[in-house]
């Protein structure tokens, strides 16, 4: 099984394959409208059980996002309790994505 957490270089290399990961932001949407990276899925982390299921494909590839790595991390692992193999949690969070690979995120 692929390691729980991805950094951000390694995720920069991912998106720009043909097939790259769904993002799944699980942070609030005051959050995600502060600063997201383009093209994620919004999932406030209290949604992610009773939405997962019915829009998310378990055999895709996800990377989860939130501020810093904690929330994302939960989230990756119960993902994977229910059958997602191919999830990972992206280590820093936003905050770490904006100070190492695009400083055009705002950071809060």
């Amino acid at each position: 099984m692929l390691d729980p957490e991805i950094n951000a270089q390694a995720l920069v290399l991912q998106l720009k394959q043909t097939d790259p990961p769904l993002l799944l932001d699980v942070r609030e949407k005051w959050e995600f409208d502060t600063a997201h990276i383009d093209n994620s899925l919004l999932m406030p982390m209290g949604d992610v059980p009773s939405r997962a299921h019915a829009e998310i494909d378990p055999d895709e590839p996800i990377v989860v996002i939130c501020h810093h790595g904690a929330r994302s991390l939960n989230v990756t692992m119960w993902l994977r309790a229910q059958g997602f193999e191919h999830v990972q949690s992206l280590a820093g969070g936003i905050d770490g994505w904006s100070r190492s690979v695009d400083p055009s995120v705002p950071r809060y």
